[in-house]
């Protein structure tokens, strides 16, 4: 399967939404790993000139989904000192604070962004479907895929995505799903 590529016209689209509201463009990118969140989020951070945070340096291991959700809303969008600590997956540990600009436009993207909390502080709601057999097909064709996708790790993260889905409905809270 080909590298995922965002359509610029989409990309200039989903831009325009986010400045839509004349505040602060703050983005949620959600959907299920594999999907293509990375990509769109960095295609749409620089569209807007935003800060990207990837939840891939927030959850704190591969049972932390539902943590680095809850640091969404309660730490990265907050109005007083956003920002969160970032995780070092070599060492199994918080590491430094990374502080957010609570004034600049910012994009956050990765599964579990999206939810009724952080929903009421964003100016535009994205949710990505794509179907199991390629996400799984374009994990295991990047750089983590042998460790991530080959292994059982993507069956526990995926129960992990379930629990999300179920509890917190991001695709239903999304303005556009793609």
């Amino acid at each position: 399967m080909p590298d995922f590529r965002p359509d610029p016209a989409l990309v200039a689209r989903l831009a325009r939404a986010a400045r839509a509201s004349g505040e602060r463009p703050v983005v949620l990118l959600d959907g299920r790993s594999g999907s293509g969140k990375t990509t769109l989020g960095a295609a749409l951070a620089s569209a807007l000139d935003a800060e990207l945070v990837g939840l891939d340096d927030v959850y704190p291991g591969w049972d932390g989904l539902a943590a680095a959700s809850l640091t969404v809303s309660s730490s990265i969008l907050r109005a007083e000192s956003p920002g969160y600590r970032r995780w070092d997956w070599d060492h199994s540990r918080q590491t430094d604070w990374r502080a957010v600009d609570a004034r600049a436009p910012l994009v956050v993207e990765g599964a579990g962004a999206l939810t009724p909390a952080s929903a009421r502080l964003a100016t535009l709601r994205l949710w990505i479907e794509l179907d199991a057999p390629a996400r799984h097909t374009r994990v295991l064709g990047r750089g983590d895929g042998d460790s991530y996708g080959a292994t059982d790790l993507w069956d526990r993260w995926a129960a992990q995505e379930d629990e999300h889905l179920r509890l917190h409905r991001p695709d239903a809270l999304a303005d556009v799903v793609l």
